[in-house]
């Protein structure tokens, strides 16, 4: 991991940025701006963004060329919604672009399956645990958002596990894989019916075919 820094010329690794509406999850709907970083040593199977797991293929931005793209595609009221994604983006320090993002205004949101220390100034953590590397403990107490993607029936049961750790206010989101959600998006819906205090998260972007 890089060493902390607060500096708005430290490099990071962004693989992609842009605006669209979150598609999962307890903020699906809301416009965002997504930042995606490079760099991932989970190695998720059914990933769909692998090409994000090479740090070294994607560009380095300072956190003021990162923030100035924020804002100058973005409306000029505030807060508006950062997504910062991967990847891993845990891989990296990220106190230096939350302060930074914070300071003009945004609302910081994380995606990470905290397998990697917690750094930054975060207003929403969104958790999604993964097999292939668990998280560190110390993450789930923070988490806002548990997000548990389905791909074999046995993952509800592992699930629950997490579930068991967070906080009471975390909300509770079972999420198919995309590639397998005809088969498991049924057994999602009958159990979130006997295990109400589960949620349904789909992948709505990818429904109506935006990023």
């Amino acid at each position: 991991m890089e060493k902390p820094s607060n500096d708005h010329s430290q490099k990071l690794p962004v693989m992609e940025s842009f605006y669209t509406i979150q598609g999962e999850g307890a903020h699906q709907g809301k416009a965002a701006w997504f930042i995606r970083l490079g760099g991932c040593d989970v190695g998720c199977v059914w990933c769909d963004v692998k090409e994000s797991w090479d740090k070294n293929a994607h560009p380095q931005m300072t956190v003021d060329e990162i923030l100035s793209e924020a804002i100058e595609n973005t409306p000029p009221s505030r807060p508006s919604i950062v997504v910062v994604t991967g990847g891993e983006p845990l891989l990296h320090e990220l106190g230096g672009l939350t302060t930074a993002l914070k300071q003009a205004g945004f609302s910081t949101h994380l995606e990470t399956s905290g397998s990697s220390r917690l750094t930054g100034s975060w207003d929403w953590i969104c958790l999604s645990p993964k097999k292939f590397k668990a998280p560190l403990p110390e993450i789930l107490p923070l988490a806002d958002e548990l997000k548990v993607v389905i791909y074999h029936r046995s993952d509800f049961t592992w699930g629950e596990q997490y579930a068991a750790r967070v906080k009471k206010s975390c909300r509770l989101y079972l999420q198919p894989e995309w590639s397998k959600s005809e088969t498991v998006t049924p057994l999602i819906v009958d159990y979130i019916k006997k295990h109400p205090q589960w949620q349904l998260s789909l992948q709505i972007h990818k429904y109506i075919n935006v990023p």
